[in-house]
């Protein structure tokens, strides 16, 4: 597996911060049908790459995740990448132990987005998706402190050269012009 610099202790701290926050004040997958969270009625195939170490807090024999080992020579990853990363699809959508969602669930719909000054931004998720977020289609306004603490979070995550890489790699991808900052 990468062997990120972020400590399992870090990651938890994290948790512990997105549990606290919420994108909007409601459950946000009442307008959509939990369409992020029911991505596997989309694509089978539908599910997240972890970060580098986020394994360390989650349970292999937990049956609401399916993991698999991929080796980063056969996806897009950043020069950096090399090994396998896991790669993780609910189980049991749109229901999961909300207290363990990855990172990349928890600060949905927002993206972490590095600009060609290097200052880490925050946009509105432009993943392609194979459903409609009515949240990223409406540039919906987002709670103040989800958006504060997904900041945080990812502030603090780039500090990882491994993670950094990974948002640099995907932000490069992007004109700075053609996405909605958000903070």
């Amino acid at each position: 597996m990468i062997k990120g610099m972020t400590r399992k202790r870090t990651y938890r701290a994290i948790y512990r911060l997105l549990d606290r926050v919420s994108p909007v004040p409601f459950d946000c997958g009442t307008i959509c049908g939990a369409a992020c969270c029911d991505a596997a009625n989309y694509d089978e195939e539908m599910g997240i790459f972890l970060l580098p170490g986020e394994e360390k807090i989650h349970d292999r024999k937990a049956d609401w995740l399916k993991w698999n080992t991929l080796s980063t020579d056969e996806y897009e990853f950043p020069e950096s990448w090399h090994g396998n990363v896991y790669f993780v699809r609910c189980k049991t959508p749109p229901h999961c132990p909300r207290a363990m969602r990855p990172i990349q669930c928890r600060t949905f719909p927002l993206a972490p987005h590095i600009s060609e000054d290097g200052i880490l931004h925050l946009i509105y998720n432009d993943s392609d998706l194979p459903y409609c977020c009515p949240m990223i289609e409406n540039e919906t306004e987002l709670d103040p402190d989800f958006i504060r603490a997904t900041y945080t979070v990812w502030s603090h995550l780039v500090r990882d050269p491994l993670i950094a890489d990974l948002v640099e790699l995907e932000s490069s991808y992007r004109d700075d012009k053609a996405v909605t900052m958000v903070i």
